[in-house]
Parts: C-alpha cells; sequence; structure tokens
C-alpha cells in the first residue's frame, strides 16, 4: 500500500508549474512602452471555440494557464486602443509560450491582427522538454516485428527519440514494456502522466505498457528531462506528460490497419517444405493492428447541439497475433525406454568404456545400476549390479512415474526439421502456437459551461490475453513448461477548470487506474492426488501440475546438453501461478494567481494506491541420478 501527499508554492517573476496542459503569458505596453493594467485577454481555441479569459495586472503582465494542446487566437482589448488579435499560436502539453502585445492607439472597433507563430526560445522556464505529435507516432515504427514483441503498438517507443535517452524494447511473456533511462538516471524513474495525473504502473514502471493509451488517441507525448517544476518532486530521471484528444467542432475520423504475414518474411535456411524441394520454410506469423478514430462536436438531432459545448473523441484498436514457431529439437522417452530397455543408450554413447568399478567390472556409458545389489568391495567402497542388458523390469516402475510418463508424447518431427525421430536423443519436434489479443477502447469527453466553467473526462480500457509455451518445448498440457495469462486494465480521469476571476484560476482533478495481472490463467488447477496418486498432508492447495527439475541435465542422467546452454536447467511442469493486482486513487488541486509581476501556484497533491498479489505454489520435485548410479561416482561426472 502507498499513500502520497505533496503539496507546492511556486512564486517567481516567472515560474509556471508544467501540467499536461499549456501557458501563454506576456505583457501588455503601450506605443510608448508603459504597461497597460486591466486589458481584457482571450485566449479561444480555434478548433473547439473554447475561450479562456484573463486580465492583465496593474504591471501590465497576464499569465492563461491550463489550456489544452491545441492552436489559439489571442485577443486583447483596453479602452482607448486598437483592439491586438494574434494568431498561429501553437499550444503544446507542459510549454509555456511567451506573447507580448504592443498596442496602437485608436477605437476598439479597429483591430491589428498579427500573423506570426510562437518564439521558438524558451524565456520562462529553465526546463528542458521535447513534445512528439501523433503524427510522428504513426510515421514510425511502432509495432514490433521479433518473436517475442510487445504486442499492440508500443507508444514508449517515441522516447528513442531523446538526446541522451537509452531505450530497450523489452517484451517477455512476463512483460510487456520497455527499460527507459534518460540522461544517465535510474532505469525506470521516470514519472508517467496521463491528463496531468500519476499513471506509472505500481508493479515496476518497465511493465507500463500493460496500462499505456492507445496510440492514436494521443495528443501530444511530451517529456521533460531536466529543470522541470517542483511539484514533480517524485519524479527521478523525467517526466513524460501525455495529453490524449479531444473533439472538435468538425467531426474527424479514420480507420488504419497494420499487419504482418510470412509471405513477406524471409524464410528460414536450411529446411525444405514438403510438398517443394525448393521452397524454405516459413514459420506462420499473421498479426494485426487495427482500429479506428472518431471525433467532434455530440449533436443529437432537433434535440441537442453540442457545438462549441460538447466534444467526444473515440479510439478504437485491437491488436491480434498468431503464429507457429519452430523450436529446437529436444528429446522425449522412446517406446522401448518407456517399457525400461535402455540398451540403446550404451548404443548411442559408443559402448564407450569409461574405467573398471573395484570388482574389476567395465563401467560403460549411461549403464543403469540396480540400487537393490549395494555390497561392500574389498576396498570398502559401495558398489551396485548393473541391470541386465541395461533394462529395468516395469514391476520396479514407480506408480506416479508412469502416470507422468503417459503423459509424455511419442517421438515427432516436423517435416524437413533437423530432428531424428527414429533416435533416443532430438527426438522431438513440434511445431508451437502462440497467440496474443490485445484491444484498447478510450473515449474523451469534454464539456464547456461557458467561459469560466470547463470539464473533461476520459476513459480506457486494455485487455490483454496471450498463450506462449516459455520453454519452448510444445509439450501438451498439463505437463507443458507453458505460460499464460490475462491482463485487465482501466484509467479514468475527471478535470475541472473554473475561472474565480481573471487573474485566479482554480483546477481539480480525480483519476483512478487498475491493472489486474494473471486471471483467468491458462495455467489450470491439476488434482496431484486424485490424478497421479501423489498425496500428501504437505500439499495444502496443489491447484498445478507438480514440476520437475533435472530431467534435461545429462550430468544427472538426463538427455540435455549442459552445452547447449539453459537446456541443462530446464524443468518440466508449469510456471508458478501469480495473481497481482494495483490499483490507484489520485486527486489534484491548484490555484493559479497572477499578481502584478509574479505568479503564484498553490497545489495539492493525494495518491492512494497499493499493490497485491497472490501466489498459487505447487510441488516441486527434482529428478537425479543417485539412486540408479554406482554409488562411489554419483558426484562426479
Amino acid at each position: 500500500m502507498r499513500r502520497s501527499v505533496s503539496f507546492l508554492l511556486l512564486c517567481a517573476l516567472a515560474a509556471f508549474a508544467q501540467s499536461d496542459r499549456g501557458t501563454i503569458t506576456g505583457t501588455i505596453s503601450d506605443p510608448a512602452g508603459a504597461v497597460v493594467g486591466s486589458a481584457a485577454i482571450e485566449a479561444r481555441n480555434t478548433e473547439t471555440g473554447a475561450v479562456y479569459p484573463v486580465a492583465s495586472s496593474a504591471t501590465g503582465n497576464y499569465t492563461i494557464v491550463q489550456l489544452p494542446a491545441g492552436n489559439y487566437e489571442l485577443t486583447v482589448t483596453a479602452p482607448g486602443f486598437k483592439k491586438f488579435i494574434r494568431t498561429g499560436l501553437i499550444v503544446q502539453a507542459a510549454q509555456t509560450i511567451r506573447v507580448d502585445a504592443d498596442l496602437d492607439v485608436g477605437s476598439a472597433t479597429e483591430a491589428v491582427t498579427v500573423n506570426a507563430e510562437a518564439p521558438l526560445l524558451k524565456t520562462e522556464s529553465g526546463e528542458l522538454s521535447q513534445t512528439i505529435e501523433t503524427k510522428v507516432m504513426d510515421e514510425l515504427p511502432l509495432l514490433e516485428v521479433g518473436n517475442d514483441s510487445s504486442g499492440i503498438r508500443n507508444p514508449y517507443s517515441v522516447v528513442a527519440l531523446l538526446p541522451g535517452a537509452y531505450f530497450t524494447p523489452v517484451a517477455t511473456a512476463f512483460t510487456t514494456g520497455p527499460t527507459v533511462r534518460i540522461n544517465g538516471g535510474y532505469t525506470s524513474s521516470e514519472t508517467f502522466l496521463v491528463d496531468g495525473m500519476d499513471g506509472s504502473n505500481l508493479m515496476g514502471q518497465g511493465i507500463n505498457q500493460q496500462t499505456a493509451p492507445g496510440t492514436d488517441a494521443i495528443q501530444e507525448w511530451t517529456v521533460q528531462t531536466s529543470n522541470y517544476s517542483a511539484e514533480f518532486g517524485q519524479a527521478g530521471s523525467s517526466v513524460m506528460n501525455v495529453t490524449m484528444k479531444s473533439g472538435t467542432n468538425q467531426f474527424h475520423g479514420g480507420a488504419y490497419n497494420y499487419l504482418q504475414n510470412e509471405v513477406l518474411n524471409a524464410a528460414q535456411p536450411f529446411t525444405v517444405q514438403t510438398n517443394s524441394a525448393n521452397e524454405h520454410i516459413r514459420p506462420a506469423v499473421r498479426r494485426f493492428d487495427y482500429g479506428v478514430t472518431m471525433g467532434g462536436p455530440i449533436i443529437i438531432p432537433k434535440l441537442y447541439n453540442g457545438r462549441n459545448k460538447t466534444f467526444f473523441f473515440f479510439n478504437w484498436e485491437q491488436y491480434l497475433n498468431s503464429q507457429v514457431q519452430l523450436p529446437a529439437a529436444e528429446s522425449v522417452p522412446t517406446p522401448a525406454y518407456r517399457n525400461g530397455d535402455f540398451s540403446a543408450a550404451i548404443t548411442a554413447a559408443g559402448s564407450k568404456s569409461l574405467g573398471t568399478d573395484p570388482l574389476g567390472r567395465n563401467i560403460l556409458a549411461n549403464m543403469i545400476y540396480d540400487p537393490n545389489t549395494r555390497s561392500v568391495a574389498p576396498n570398502g567402497q559401495i558398489v551396485t549390479n548393473p541391470f541386465p542388458n541395461n533394462t529395468i523390469p516395469m514391476a520396479r516402475f514407480d506408480p506416479v512415474s508412469l502416470k507422468i510418463q503417459s503423459l509424455l508424447p511419442q517421438p515427432f518431427c516436423v517435416a524437413g526439421a533437423p530432428c531424428n525421430a527414429s533416435g533416443v536423443l532430438n527426438n522431438f519436434q513440434n511445431t508451437e502456437p502462440y497467440s496474443r489479443d490485445s484491444e484498447i477502447p478510450s473515449i474523451k469527453l469534454d464539456q464547456l459551461f461557458g467561459p469560466k466553467d470547463k470539464l473533461s473526462f476520459y476513459w480506457s480500457r486494455t485487455m490483454t490475453y496471450t498463450r506462449t509455451y516459455y520453454g519452448a518445448d510444445g509439450l501438451p498440457e498439463p505437463i507443458s513448461y507453458t505460460f499464460g495469462g490475462a491482463i485487465f486494465t482501466h484509467r479514468e480521469r475527471l478535470n475541472y477548470d473554473h475561472t474565480i476571476s481573471p487573474t485566479v484560476l482554480l483546477h481539480l482533478g480525480a483519476g483512478f487506474d487498475s491493472d489486474d495481472l494473471g486471471r483467468p490463467s491458462v495455467i489450470k488447477d491439476f488434482d496431484i492426488c486424485g490424478q497421479l496418486g501423489l498425496c500428501s498432508s504437505a500439499f495444502v492447495r496443489p491447484i498445478t501440475f507438480p514440476l520437475i527439475m533435472g530431467l534435461a541435465d545429462s550430468l544427472a542422467g538426463g538427455a540435455g546438453s549442459p552445452a547447449a546452454g539453459a537446456t541443462a536447467a530446464v524443468p518440466i511442469g508449469p510456471l508458478n501461478r501469480v495473481d497481482s493486482l494495483y490499483q490507484q486513487f489520485e486527486s489534484i488541486a491548484s490555484l493559479t494567481w497572477v499578481k502584478q509581476n509574479h505568479t503564484f501556484k498553490f497545489g495539492g497533491e493525494l495518491r492512494n494506491g497499493g499493490t497485491y498479489s497472490q501466489n498459487f505454489s505447487y510441488a516441486e520435485f527434482f529428478f537425479s541420478s543417485g539412486q540408479t548410479a554406482m554409488p562411489y561416482v554419483v558426484n562426479t561426472s
């Protein structure tokens, strides 16, 4: 459980807290350079018609805060002066632009229009930041292409564009997100804000993509890398501000589809199709990332016209990935092995003699000894006799082992694959399915009650279901070393802005985030006692197939090859099943006050969140060669 409460007070000549909104500030003066106080100033969003009115202070300064990202027109009116109009202003998230107005003497019915972009030089704050728009995200290859891809388009990939950023799109069966390090800072120490409130995943910022919004629902992604405002006291290497799209007075929509198909991929070398000797194998890879967007005013014919008042923006994105992988060949028991006849094991080892035992008998590689024949040699060492013909009588088989053995598949190899189904080693290779389904719907609603009151609401949900063979064994359930699970997340944001006076603005916000990982799980419950006959009062809740370690360790009598890497440690059985849940509620309040040459911001933030995990354990067993090896060499190779 985590609770966080913070308060801030900022006051300086031009100290502006950097939230997910933008700010316009400046000074109003007359032709002689004298300041003009009490001038009426309005910033109007040219896409929604929303108006943000303020007034200049006695020293001619003004500040318009909490401006949603977009295109704006600034208007200044004062008695005895012509109206000043500045068009083409682009306000970005977490940015402050300065627009000074020099008024000309004249009638208010006259207007001076200035068509120019806001200056690129930042003079109002020392923070360093970069803003990336949706257009850039659309043009970048956000859809990963590797076998362990993170799935649905990852907006986190835009971080790779930043100077001084280290970005690795890490994604496995367990995690779905990148490793981020900014300017040499600590890994994944960034603060991630969605519509002004913290959206970091409490289960680890390395898996932030589990709750990441849909790419096409993002208006801007701004990353502040240093010198950001004191209100972000919990931020480490950077502050990531994500602003979600809002509707406008014009209807806009679109549809998209990103796809991958194996016909576009290079074939695997040294493989041959069964129906064509000139065509190599292309494992099936089918990926689709598609969706639709729609935004505009809410209009109910003959009942309600929401132009300039009520807007919506809807995005729905779905990712489907299904592929068939061709893993390396592995070893399963042959029919003779299943009946206890291991004579082929000695032949496979070339009948190699490893020396003689204390009784002068040859020791052959892969020879199996009967533990019931133990005796003491003249030199005092304990010896046992090998099973005749290297065959274990089936009457000696443990019934639990027989039941587990019956679940193992027979030797099998995919046609054309480098696998030997008739051998005792590398005799099993199957095609393994991998599937991933992610879906992200979201909606943003905005209501303008008038120049003084504005309300916005955002909702999104992410559902991801994955099924994969983590150990690449391809063995059937329930013994397969598989991972699968579901991730259900949802996020809500409610923001309210109220203009108390032309120089005082109140902002209130509330948000909620939830990430539910692991339910339902594809690792099914398993009755060890009823199905295997393995009963013990020590098994408090044996809900999965037991985990058996060491079966692939050749040094312990298994069929693996330590030189091949980690195969010696690959177990048989499912992964541990873990159900985790994180939830966080956040509320913020801030008051911005412009007083003469100063801008004051008072605020507070409350976060109440925590993570909750439930582990479902399994029975774990270790396979050893100690019982059927020569006793005095059991601890040697």
